[in-house]
């Protein structure tokens, strides 16, 4: 199967879903056999289950791989991004993992990313440079997410600094003027300021917009930050959404959650 460029990707996948929402897939082992006692891998039917029941309504899956690699359950990664290609071919997959090195190394990272695990998108840490991000560029039609301004409270001493020309605007600008169509940034909805900041730098570049779940971010100002075509925005929740429910109704409980998140970040014109 050709795949489409990630950009087109995305395109469709706001025009199929009508919303901005991305469901993160963090598996916590422990929380996750507590719902599926006795199963042989109950990481990958654990998220296969939320898949099945939010497939229709979200523009994309996170899966963040600390929580399949800490538990040795990288098949488990492997198998389920297959999966959602198969069973869900119109919604991308973002691999997050924060990559952050160059050379060989980075050469590694983003043939991890790309062939061993066939992500559709990588978020990579943009500390190193261009040089840094350049392996992942090579895999012509990928995506890649730079780490622009984080949601956590202790982060703004580095990515707000100067105060005059803070990093977090000078990677949104830089990454602007070198867009190819495969970039987005990753930006904090717990900093709604900066968020409307990094749009004004970025102009249409899409944002993954993490923090509006158990994080507190506002879905109504990350909705303003759309891009100019009432698009561009990858709206993040997983903890409110996965572990929503106790442990006989874990999916139900996830759908829901997922519904009412999506209802408040639908896109303008399918409201």
């Amino acid at each position: 199967m050709v795949r489409s460029h990630f950009r087109e990707q995305m395109e469709s996948s706001w025009e199929r879903s009508g919303g901005f929402l991305c469901v993160g897939l963090d598996p916590d082992l422990e929380r996750v056999r507590e719902r599926m006692p006795g199963r042989e891998r109950p990481i990958l039917d654990f998220c296969r289950a939320i898949v099945d029941v939010t497939a229709d309504l979200v523009c994309a899956y996170k899966p963040q791989i600390a929580f399949f690699s800490a538990c040795r359950a990288e098949r488990d990664l492997e198998a389920l991004i297959a999966y959602i290609h198969a069973s869900y071919p119109g919604v991308p997959v973002i691999l997050d993992a924060k990559r952050g090195d160059m050379g060989s190394t980075a050469e590694q990272y983003a043939r991890e990313a790309f062939e061993r695990y066939d992500a559709d998108c990588v978020t990579v840490n943009p500390y190193l440079g261009w040089e840094s991000i350049a392996p992942y560029r090579s895999y012509g039609g990928r995506g890649v997410a730079l780490v622009c301004r984080t949601s956590n409270p202790d982060s703004g001493w580095l990515q707000e600094f100067p105060r005059e020309d803070p990093m977090y605007l000078r990677i949104a600008r830089a990454a602007a003027e070198r867009d190819e169509g495969d970039l987005m940034l990753v930006v904090g909805a717990t900093y709604p300021n900066q968020l409307a900041a990094v749009r004004e730098a970025a102009g249409d570049l899409p944002l993954l917009v993490p923090g509006v779940g158990a994080q507190g971010g506002d879905p109504a100002a990350v909705r303003r930050c759309a891009a100019s075509n009432g698009r561009g925005l990858v709206v993040s929740a997983s903890r409110s959404i996965i572990y929503a429910g106790g442990v006989a109704d874990f999916a139900e409980a996830a759908r829901a959650s997922a519904r009412r998140l999506y209802e408040k970040v639908r896109i303008p014109a399918h409201a």
